[in-house]
């Protein structure tokens, strides 16, 4: 099992890998495009909701229900997405998701009342949802040569497409309306369709794929549930959603609090919160590509957890940005996971269901995070029993880092 993960790297960083655009250029593109569509929605709403509330009479309670649809449509429709494939193929369903996430962007632009931009935002954040599991499995169809470097370019886009909404959301607001600013995103949708449309009707199904090469039926969706494994990647993977998602909800009223910090400020440090999501994006699927010990990168991204909430606790108000700094590199958790998923995978049927389970469950206790950091803040009446929380959730993920380092594949769980 050691040597078919070290000849799975192999493969990867070896002379024999294909060169990137050889043959496959429009499914580079597709990627590609399909990542720079999965967070514009999320992040391009809330810097408006100021002007949404002059049209619309929203409560901050329908606010905060709009703030939690994210995270809970990604794991609705992560976890049913591996049953879509069986029947259609990777193609065909990335199109799909591609069409829902324009529908929802039309359809958030046409808003006449909250309700209705409530609706058009969960069927954008449903195609979001299955984008999301869709594009290891992607990656891993197209680009088994270049897993890491592939992980690590549509990583990277994915947080840039989280940064530049908030940049110009208010700025096109102003000039226009706050409609057209959160209907532009559609052309992006429409763009990233363009790619696949060749390439539809030329692959099977992925329980087609499985059922050829293994001789069985598609069951691991059902089976992936007693993967020691499976249950690991979910366990990271939900502890950088959950405090990634606590953070941008709370982080600047927090140091607003602890540290005194202007709210002009504290918003540029939420900033460089997300902005770590960029390097972290960038080197971390190629380092774990090339790392025999890939639990190596867990405690790193734990212990950067721990120090970024130990200096907010103790020091909050000295050196703020380094303690922002290393609470943003924790989450280098997640662009661990989207890789880990296709190294752990032998076959397209496997990454599909491993893709399905590690960020569906991952993303509803994810989508806990700003409630339970709300309530305990509440009850408490600070911030230090809910940065140990969060401390302590992070700890979890190195308890997990243990499994997810050993060289098996999710097939080897399941008996494939």
């Amino acid at each position: 099992m050691a040597q078919a993960a070290r000849a799975q790297v192999s493969r990867e960083t070896g002379s024999g890998a294909r060169p990137l655009w050889a043959g496959r250029a429009l499914a580079l593109l597709g990627i590609l495009l399909v990542a720079a569509n999965l967070r514009t929605a999320v992040a391009a709403l809330s810097p408006i909701f100021a002007e949404i509330r002059l049209e619309f009479d929203v409560s901050s309670i329908g606010v905060g229900l709009l703030g939690m649809l994210p995270p809970v449509c990604f794991a609705v429709f992560g976890l049913l997405t591996p049953l879509l494939t069986r029947r259609l193929s990777l193609e065909a369903v990335i199109v799909g998701a591609l069409g829902v996430i324009l529908a929802g962007h039309l359809i958030r632009a046409s808003a006449g009342s909250f309700a209705v931009l409530a609706v058009g935002s969960a069927i954008t954040f449903a195609g979001m949802g299955v984008g999301n599991v869709l594009l290891p499995p992607l990656v891993k169809r197209y680009f088994p040569d270049r897993i890491g470097l592939m992980t690590s370019l549509y990583a990277t886009i994915m947080s840039v497409s989280t940064l530049l909404p908030p940049l110009v959301a208010v700025p096109v607001a102003d000039a226009t309306s706050w409609h057209v600013s959160v209907g532009m995103w559609s052309v992006v949708s429409l763009l990233a369709i363009v790619p696949w449309l060749p390439l539809l009707g030329r692959r099977r199904p992925v329980g087609a794929d499985a059922e050829r090469a293994e001789g069985a039926p598609a069951t691991m969706t059902r089976l992936i549930w007693r993967s020691p494994l499976a249950w690991a990647l979910m366990v990271a993977f939900a502890v950088s959603s959950l405090n990634a998602y606590a953070m941008f909800a709370w982080l600047p009223q927090l140091l607003a609090d602890v540290a005194g910090t202007p709210p002009a400020e504290a918003g540029a440090l939420l900033s460089v919160y997300a902005g770590m999501g960029i390097p972290a994006g960038l080197l971390v699927p190629l380092l774990a590509a090339r790392m025999r010990n890939v639990a190596l990168l867990v405690y790193a991204g734990v212990a950067c957890f721990v120090i970024g909430y130990a200096g907010l606790i103790l020091v909050p108000s000295t050196a703020t940005i380094v303690w922002v700094v290393f609470a943003g590199l924790g989450p280098l958790l997640f662009p661990l996971c989207l890789v880990l998923i296709n190294q752990r995978t032998r076959t397209h049927a496997g990454s599909v269901a491993l893709s399905g389970f590690t960020q569906g469950l991952g993303y509803v206790l994810g989508a806990c995070g700003p409630l339970a950091v709300g309530v305990i803040h509440q009850s408490t009446g600070s911030w230090t029993v809910a940065l140990l929380v969060l401390t302590t959730t992070a700890l979890a993920a190195a308890v997990a880092g243990a499994v997810i380092a050993r060289p098996r594949f999710l097939e080897d769980d399941l008996g494939h």
